[in-house]
C-alpha cells in the first residue's frame, strides 16, 4: 500500500487528501483531442482516456477501487463484495482488483443474463469471482444479506456499493480533477 497526498488548491480552501491506496491504475491517463467533433462544432474538445487505466480492460472505476481496496485491506477484509448488472464494468474491475490483491470477490448480480457466460460475466469467472444471482431482489438489500451470510461463515467481507459510489470512492475523482487540471496546464 502507498499513501497519496494531494493539495487541491482551487477546489475550495486548499483541500488536502491523504489516503492509503493500492496501485491498480496506470495514471495519469492521457488526454486525447476529438479532432472530428472539434472541427464539426468549431470548438476544441478533448477526452480523458480512463479506458486506459489498465486493470481488466480499464475503466474509470479503477480510480475508486484504488482507495476502496486499500480501505478493505486496512480493515482486514478477505473478500470484496459488490453489486451490479450482469455485464457491469464495475463488477469486472472489482473482481480484477481482488485477484491482484489476493482477496476473494463476490458479485451480487441481478437482472437478465446473469447465467450467460459471455462478455464481462465470462471475465468475472476467469478472474475467480463468485457470483450470487439475486434475480429481481433489491440490490442494496441483497448486498447486505450476502455480506451477513459471508460473516456467518467466518469470512470478512468489505462491502463496496453499486459503482463504488460512496464518500471514499468520490475521493478518487477529486484527485482526478487535480490530474486533469495539471494536464490542461501543460
Amino acid at each position: 500500500m502507498r499513501r497519496r497526498v494531494w493539495q487541491l488548491a482551487g477546489l475550495g480552501d486548499g483541500i488536502m487528501i491523504d489516503r492509503a491506496t493500492v496501485k491498480l491504475a496506470h495514471l495519469p491517463t492521457p488526454l486525447a483531442p476529438l479532432e472530428g467533433l472539434s472541427r464539426d462544432l468549431g470548438v476544441q474538445l478533448w477526452i480523458k482516456r480512463d479506458d486506459l487505466t489498465g486493470l481488466a480492460f480499464g475503466g474509470n472505476k479503477t480510480r475508486k477501487l484504488e482507495y476502496l481496496v486499500a480501505d478493505a485491506i486496512s480493515r482486514g477484509a478477505d473478500t470484496l463484495i459488490t453489486t451490479g448488472a450482469p455485464q457491469s464494468n464495475h463488477c469486472r474491475q472489482t473482481a480484477a482488483a481482488a485477484a491482484t490483491q489476493g482477496l476473494s470477490a463476490v458479485l451480487v448480480l441481478g437482472g437478465a443474463g446473469v447465467d450467460a457466460m459471455r462478455g464481462n460475466r465470462l471475465l468475472d469467472g476467469l478472474l475467480g469471482a463468485e457470483v450470487v444471482n439475486i434475480g429481481d431482489e433489491d440490490r442494496a438489500t441483497a448486498l447486505e444479506r450476502v455480506a451477513n451470510e459471508l460473516r456467518a461463515k467466518g469470512r470478512k467481507p468489505y462491502v463496496i456499493p453499486l459503482g463504488g459510489s460512496n464518500a471514499l470512492g468520490v475521493t478518487a475523482y477529486r484527485v482526478a480533477i487535480h490530474e486533469l487540471r495539471d494536464q490542461m496546464e501543460e
